[in-house]
């Protein structure tokens, strides 16, 4: 008997994910830009949801503790055998709904940080509450999310996002869950021109390894830079830390 089709459809999506996470191991200077707005926010004890390939994993080492997830048997694996040695890295295969999840809380975390994998998930309001409740009053969820549903495309599609964010939609979101907005802000403003020549011109299917090359070398190294200074009204993604109340 033939598989199911959605099964089908399931494993050729985490296909294109796990492809696109390789291309993205590639471009140093963004990870370096991802590091910078986000090591900063976060604590000592650190759950990172949606943990993936480890690419953003290597940069929390330096914590106390680091609570790896992902849903993805697959992902996890790649974990462990990256990092084997690591007496504070803990890698768990569940999703942010499972009980497996819930008792992660009695790791006492003191922060979560979860990039570009909320808009993944269907129920994104109780996998940002399930977040909260790990944590004590006082502790810092840090989010990067796709942004403006205008720029989805093909390959947002086939990455598998449910949506895009606008910063009030995401600011909505945080208050259902009872979190304080410290910063919501957009973030890379030259890419929002490319994703949206990817998606409604060149209708491209997935990200191309010379435009991410020539972005991540070119333009993120004065782009990073520039928008420190100066925050822009629009953006590819939107940045976000949030408080536990």
């Amino acid at each position: 008997m033939g598989a199911d089709c959605s099964e089908v459809t399931s494993a050729v999506r985490l296909s294109y994910i796990l492809e696109d996470q390789e291309r993205m191991t590639r471009a140093r200077n963004y990870l370096a830009w991802q590091r910078r707005l986000v090591t900063r926010e976060l604590g000592r004890r650190v759950v990172e949801v949606g943990c993936g390939l480890g690419n953003f994993t290597e940069m929390l080492l330096d914590r106390d503790m680091v609570l790896a997830v992902d849903a993805e048997p697959g992902c996890t694996a790649r974990i462990k055998q990256r990092y084997p040695d690591r007496k504070n890295l803990l890698v768990f295969t569940c999703d942010a709904g499972s009980p497996t999840f819930a008792h992660l809380a009695a790791f006492y975390p003191d922060s979560c940080v979860c990039l570009n994998v909320l808009e993944h998930i269907y129920d994104d309001a109780g996998a940002l509450q399930a977040m909260a409740s790990i944590l004590a009053p006082g502790g810092v969820i840090v989010l990067l999310v796709p942004a403006f549903q205008a720029l989805y495309g093909p390959i947002d599609r086939n990455l598998g996002h449910h949506r895009r964010y606008s910063r009030r939609s995401l600011i909505r979101l945080a208050e259902a869950a009872e979190l304080r907005v410290r910063e919501v802000r957009y973030m890379n403003v030259f890419g929002f021109l490319g994703w949206w020549v990817n998606s409604h011109i060149l209708r491209r299917e997935a990200q191309s390894e010379g435009q991410i090359g020539a972005f991540d070398r070119y333009l993120v190294p004065v782009l990073s830079r520039l928008e420190d200074w100066v925050r822009p009204p629009f953006g590819q993604s939107l940045f976000a830390v949030l408080e536990k109340l």
